[in-house]
């Protein structure tokens, strides 16, 4: 059994009750549950379902989550982390509760989408993926590192409309004030519900408690209030149970932004309503009532709190335009764009819609920038779909444009199944024999693809194919 601080037992007792507190012990005697949300902007449920490689069962709240064992492999013995869908970008390992705030941000297609906490990326590639390639997301995280790894979880969903930027909230706020359409906050905090999943977690509850991050949580849940237009939606969460996190951020909020109100998100009936606060007013209290929580021994998963907000008044479309650095041109002016031919070469041997947004050129790479405004200068790490680079006058594409393309939308490719030992050969960086494949062409670039989805791209000579998946992405 966990041993947990005595003074998170007591307000746990105040907050459940005896006999309820009790049963919420008793969950740390179950076995830790895992998640699997598949991509929807790469598949439908029906297809995924006809594909599932594990035994898996559906997450009752989450449209496109699915429970599964930590330890489970399928038939060919590969774990989740290491399956070749995986690598396809086929879908993203997550616990169940943590899938609800991005589930219940009612994003739509075309809109501006900021995810202020973003790493990994478990909700903004779910938020990216409801974009439906319309719009823009920006995926922020102030820490560098942890953005980088955010940025290969956006690549591997194949997404070209996203940016990823590492950048305190308050310089946010000031360069794209009222500029989102949806804004989600997944605060940093104590942590009170992953104790059960991440038992070391409750050690350092006593170093930094929960008062320690609600000042924390009440600066960025400022910040995005006011990175929000009129009409527009903010979702705040947590993974912890205290009151002085969730509700009192909330109820703080409030009072400092007028304009914004908690709205009833879309209900499942194992979620608990917010709490109400002892002395605070009676409309902010009936406004809590409305936030989500979720207990472990309510429902199965673990602790999680979520407040849908909008801010008062109608939506403003704005058209801004900002300076980027770097070099940017319109995609239809081959002549005068300053990109070389052999960019536009390589790029005529796809059908990817180029005709909405921007090309960019930093340091012989290649990107392009999504339609809409564009942005502020900022410290990214990704700006668009980073195409590939310049060498020499030649095009060498990235691993993004490969994730981004299919074979409908590629002049050649290959198809391997699961089974096939070439799949996790080329996953490894070795090279492959391809020359018994039907179709196969006799030299040049081939987008190679396990059941028909992307894994990277390879150069064929005479049945030979040369391995070009990133090194940093191969299978150990």
């Amino acid at each position: 059994m966990i041993d947990l601080p005595r003074a998170y037992e007591e307000e746990m007792r105040r907050l459940l009750g005896e006999e309820e507190y009790s049963r919420y012990m008793e969950t740390f005697r179950q076995p830790v549950l895992q998640g699997l949300r598949f991509h929807s902007g790469k598949l439908t449920k029906e297809k995924w379902e006809a594909m599932n490689p594990f035994e898996t069962e559906r997450i009752p709240w989450v449209s496109n989550g699915y429970y599964m064992k930590e330890e489970q492999g399928n038939r060919e013995g590969l774990g989740p982390s290491r399956h070749p869908y995986y690598y396809a970008g086929l879908y993203y390992l997550q616990e169940p509760s943590a899938m609800t705030p991005a589930s219940r941000l009612p994003v739509e297609p075309g809109e501006r989408v900021l995810d202020m906490c973003a790493a990994p990326g478990g909700k903004a590639t779910e938020l990216g993926a409801r974009l439906q390639g319309r719009g823009i997301l920006v995926a922020n995280d102030i820490s560098s590192s942890r953005a980088r790894a955010l940025l290969k979880n956006l690549e591997l969903t194949g997404m070209a409309n996203f940016y990823v930027t590492s950048e305190e909230p308050e310089t946010l706020r000031e360069k794209l004030p009222e500029f989102f359409h949806k804004v989600l906050i997944d605060a940093p905090c104590s942590g009170e519900g992953m104790f059960h999943k991440e038992p070391k977690m409750a050690r350092y509850w006593e170093e930094k408690p929960p008062a320690y991050y609600a000042q924390i949580q009440k600066r960025l849940i400022l910040q995005g209030a006011d990175l929000l237009m009129p009409g527009g939606m903010l979702l705040y969460s947590t993974c912890t149970f205290s009151q002085l996190e969730n509700e009192e951020v909330i109820a703080w909020l409030l009072k400092e932004r007028p304009d914004m109100e908690v709205i009833e998100a879309a209900p499942y009936q194992g979620f608990t309503p917010g709490f109400s606060l002892a002395g605070e007013e009676e409309e902010i209290n009936r406004q809590l009532s409305r936030c989500i929580r979720i207990f472990p021994q309510r429902m199965k998963g673990e602790g999680h709190f979520a407040a849908l907000l909008k801010k008062k008044g109608e939506k403003e479309e704005i058209c801004r335009t900002f300076r980027i650095s770097g070099t940017g041109q319109g995609p239809d002016r081959k002549q005068d764009s300053g990109i070389p031919p052999c960019v536009w070469e390589f790029l005529e041997q796809t059908s990817l819609d180029l005709s909405r947004g921007w090309f960019q050129i930093e340091k012989d790479r290649v990107y392009f920038l999504p339609e809409g405004p564009r942005l502020p200068k900022l410290r990214y790490l990704r700006t668009g779909l980073y195409l590939g680079d310049i060498k020499k006058n030649r095009f060498e594409p990235s691993q993004a444009l490969a994730m981004a393309l299919s074979p409908e939308t590629f002049c050649s490719s290959i198809s391997l199944s699961c089974k096939d030992v070439r799949t996790l050969k080329y996953l490894k960086g070795e090279t492959i024999e391809v020359s018994d494949l039907a179709g196969v062409q006799q030299k040049g670039w081939v987008l190679v693809c396990v059941e028909g989805y992307a894994l990277g791209f390879g150069k064929l000579s005479r049945g030979i194919l040369k391995n070009k998946y990133y090194a940093g992405w191969r299978m150990t």
